[in-house]
């Protein structure tokens, strides 16, 4: 590891950390209650404004049951698991691949969930500092963003600030959905290098059952 990937990794492992606790599902005041350390630490950890102590990362990956080298960027990248034509061939949880090693700025990762017999109740919202722009590659996503419910499809994106609350499911039951997210630091946003193309209308579909 190069001197400037190790000076910048304990700003990095904040945005680890934020990967392990939501593909466990609990909350910065559930982690703050099993540990002991306040959920302002803990969400400027996450975010990069503050750089964590040794104890601290000995306390979140004895919490999380996670190895310091996965937290460190330095364990092999995980492989990805073959395709399953099974209804339920990737397990009962969410699967995490993490696509980039989290040194600063935008890191990106690849969520798939589970096939669901029917359709959930409305997605659980959470809320943190931060950008993120998310893509559907496969499947029915069902967004919960703030007030709005949408259901995106392959192909669509959106972007929103994650001060807003926010929540996924599958919103269908043919398969797993498949989705990119890319997320970066407060204040940050992609920058294109090519003239937008002509407004063609949203057209953003909504659930079947949502009232106009």
């Amino acid at each position: 590891m190069a001197d400037d990937d190790v000076a910048r990794t304990p700003a990095a492992m904040g945005r680890r950390l934020r990967i392990v606790r939501e593909r466990r599902g609990v909350t910065l005041a559930e982690v703050s209650r099993a540990t002991g350390i306040s959920p302002s630490t803990l969400s400027r950890i996450e975010t990069g404004r503050r750089k964590p102590t040794l104890e601290v990362v000995l306390r979140l990956a004895k919490e999380y049951g996670v190895a310091l080298d996965e937290l460190a960027g330095t364990a092999p990248a995980p492989a990805a698991e073959p395709r399953s034509t099974a209804p339920h061939g990737f397990g009962d949880d969410k699967a995490v691949l993490p696509l980039t090693r989290y040194v600063g700025g935008l890191h990106a990762h690849k969520h798939v969930l589970p096939a669901v017999a029917e359709p959930p109740g409305r997605p659980r919202q959470v809320s943190h500092e931060g950008y993120e722009w998310l893509c559907v590659l496969y499947g029915r996503l069902w967004l919960a963003l703030g007030n709005q419910d949408l259901v995106l499809t392959a192909g669509d994106t959106v972007e929103f600030d994650t001060r807003v609350p926010h929540g996924v499911a599958n919103a269908g039951s043919a398969g797993p959905v498949e989705y990119l997210i890319m997320f970066g630091p407060q204040g940050e946003r992609l920058r294109p290098r090519t003239p937008p193309a002509a407004d063609r209308g949203t057209g953003d579909r909504r659930l079947p059952n949502e009232q106009s």
